[in-house]
């Protein structure tokens, strides 16, 4: 046996190569794929649904805002309790309780049965996601192996919401809006059967210090603050009251967090996590990139419909290039190569590749040609998205002490649930407010109602593109953040001492992040 193999991703002994760990990939990716798609594929139902719960205007952003509320909130949360419990159990809790969620969402007779229910997948899906990272963490030790698996990862984690636009299309136009909760269930059912007798964790590693209860409050009350000031912002106003408040309350509470974490002795978050100058580069250039990303998924799917007159089916059709391309990205550009080259010439120039694909879309207009215009932008997206997300999602969880492996993993779907927020906010307010300029500047020269109808749209088209310009800044300020804080050497390449392990004292040559 190699020593690659001997050696686990953590720096200590492994007992032996998991050989079973190519069909446990299987069962993670089906079940973080059921989690991405479950970001998309409601948003497709949510007309269909208002209309038969009676759900009115005002709350039908519950359906979104109740699921982002309680995943982004207890993501932390949920990351410590995967390494206090063990991986394999916050797995397949997770997968149960996102099941029976699902059921009861999608067995909803009235709005608040619905926005219970998405609150309930959130809280699972808040245990699940961090689990499902960290196993492969943990179960993936060889470099070359790791970035195969990281790959097909990464691009389930970048493309599946594009997926879930074509699923929740289709299930919404032929079936109705109650399958896109119903079809969860086989999802969840087979993905935990294959983790009950395929999945094994490896020994050890796991954080069996007392539950950090401060912690826990605060980091939740601060994130749920956080992307519910962001979620309001969008409909209220940046300078409502409410949304103000939630802003500040956010602040104080993790600024608190922060402070209760360097004193505890067992904190919930170990700042050591997220000070590392790779892990720190990683959650910050992700979350930014998601920003961008949010954003770009809503407008394009307005511009489609509303604007092109595709059907919900067609316009999940309409994304496929761009899955292609973070399919492409991930598996055969940023899998390849990871092992060949730092991870910052993968992460830079792919947000950057991406950030040309933004570009071209800058340009839209009512009459834009899909295959002149929106096909390569659409692949240049994937491509450069795929190419940066498989580096990042590996070494987000690389060179972390096994007891930290669950947070770290947590960490990383933080990063992309509140980049997701607040790239939602950030961006429908940018093009609500280009539209409206426009709008009223434009609408007195137009008599008759097709030309108001017309001077609307162009509004629309205008408001978007001003809004994708931003985007474009965004990324390449992520694309910075890479270049600058990621210097990481090729996977293996780089001994690091741990130090900080209780009871793991050793310098190996294995794939971890250098310090």
């Amino acid at each position: 046996m190699s020593e690659t193999d001997r050696k686990g991703a953590f720096g200590v002994t492994a007992p032996g190569v998991d050989p079973n760990r190519w069909k446990a990939l299987v069962f993670i990716a089906l079940a973080q794929l059921m989690v991405v798609l479950d970001a998309t594929i409601v948003n497709i139902a949510l007309p269909s649904a208002q209309t038969d719960l009676g759900i009115s205007d005002g709350n039908r952003q519950w359906v979104v805002t109740a699921y982002a509320l309680a995943f982004g909130g207890l993501l932390l949360f949920g990351g410590r309790i995967a390494d206090k419990w063990g991986r394999k159990r916050a797995f397949v809790i997770g997968l149960a309780g996102f099941a029976l969620a699902s059921a009861l969402g999608g067995a909803a007779t009235t709005g608040p049965m619905m926005f219970g229910a998405r609150a309930l997948q959130g809280v699972f899906g808040a245990l699940l996601a961090p689990a499902a990272l960290s196993l492969l963490a943990v179960m993936f030790t060889d470099a070359k192996e790791r970035a195969k698996a990281f790959g097909i990862y990464g691009a389930i984690a970048g493309g599946g919401g594009a997926v879930g636009l074509i699923v929740g299309g289709f299930l919404t136009e032929y079936l109705n809006w109650r399958w896109t909760f119903f079809v969860n269930i086989p999802f969840a059912v087979v993905a935990a059967l294959g983790a009950i007798f395929v999945i094994r964790e490896p020994q050890g590693g796991r954080n069996r210090s007392p539950l950090d209860i401060p912690g826990v409050v605060l980091s939740s009350l601060g994130l749920i603050a956080l992307v519910y000031g962001f979620t309001r912002a969008e409909s209220d106003g940046w300078g409502d009251g409410v949304t103000v408040a939630m802003f500040i309350a956010s602040a104080v509470l993790l600024l608190a967090f922060v402070v209760v974490e360097a004193r505890v002795k067992a904190p919930l978050l170990p700042l050591r996590v997220v000070t590392d100058r790779n892990r720190g580069g990683i959650y910050l250039s992700l979350g930014l990139a998601i920003i961008g990303m949010f954003g770009l998924f809503l407008f394009l799917t307005y511009y489609l419909q509303v604007v092109k007159g595709y059907t919900p089916v067609k316009t999940g059709f309409a994304f496929l290039p761009m899955v292609a391309g973070m399919i492409t990205g991930s598996t055969q550009i940023g899998a390849r190569l990871m092992t060949r080259v730092p991870a910052r010439f993968l992460m830079g120039p792919g947000f950057l590749v991406a950030a040309l694909g933004m570009l071209i879309l800058t340009q839209l207009k009512i009459d834009s040609s899909y295959g002149t215009q929106l096909l390569p932008a659409m692949l240049l997206l994937g491509l450069g998205m795929g190419t940066a997300f498989m580096p990042a999602m590996s070494l987000a969880t690389q060179g972390v002490q096994p007891r930290d492996a669950g947070v770290a993993s947590a960490m990383v779907n933080t990063s992309q649930q509140v980049g997701g927020a607040i790239g939602t906010a950030l961006l429908n307010t940018i093009a609500a407010s280009a539209t409206t300029s426009y709008v009223k500047d434009h609408i007195a020269g137009a008599a008759a109602k097709p030309q108001q109808e017309l001077v609307k749209l162009q509004g629309m088209v205008h408001g978007y593109s001003s809004a994708i310009w931003f985007a474009v800044g965004i990324l390449a300020v992520a694309s910075l953040i890479a270049f600058t804080f990621v210097n990481a050497g090729r996977p293996g390449s780089t001994p690091v001492t741990s130090g900080e392990g209780e009871g793991i004292e050793d310098e190996l040559p294995v794939p971890v992040v250098a310090h």
